[in-house]
């Protein structure tokens, strides 16, 4: 009889990965341990595929930001944020953000490559850009110095 020399990978769902036990990772085994050395690896191929795949398209959407130009300036001054899919489908809203709160900026312009905003009323310092997606907020890690 043809026996592998590895041991079949055991693939679980993503809602069953939190709560694997012993037990389900036996039924998962018993299940793969039925087919023959072929159609494991099929399997695996078939499962692998579909997972490299919703990566690749669940982080093509996915607003990222890249440049702030000028990296520094006063309240109300207006600046350029670069990234991608910044456009008004994918970013509700921009904010300053240090460790305690998020000050919301005024938007003057949105592309999807470039947002324009105006400095919010905030205190002289270091802050982050960062980007309503939904209903969360996106704290990116590019800098913008408010000077007084």
């Amino acid at each position: 009889m043809f026996r592998p020399r590895y041991k079949p990978i055991t693939i679980l769902p993503a809602s069953h990965v939190e709560c694997a036990s012993l037990v389900s990772l036996a039924k998962a085994r018993s299940k793969l341990g039925s087919a023959r050395p072929g159609q494991r690896i099929f399997k695996l191929s078939v499962a692998a595929g579909i997972l490299l795949f919703a990566i690749c398209v669940s982080a093509q959407g996915t607003p990222k930001i890249t440049k702030v130009d000028p990296a520094s300036g006063k309240v109300n001054d207006t600046l350029t944020i670069s990234g991608e899919a910044l456009g008004k489908g994918s970013v509700a809203a921009i904010f300053l953000s240090d460790d305690k709160s998020d000050y919301k900026a005024t938007m003057v312009s949105q592309s999807a490559d470039t947002i324009v905003m105006k400095v919010p009323q905030v205190k002289p310092g270091g802050y982050n850009v960062s980007i309503q997606v939904g209903g969360g907020i996106l704290i990116e890690p590019v800098r913008f110095t408010v000077e007084q």
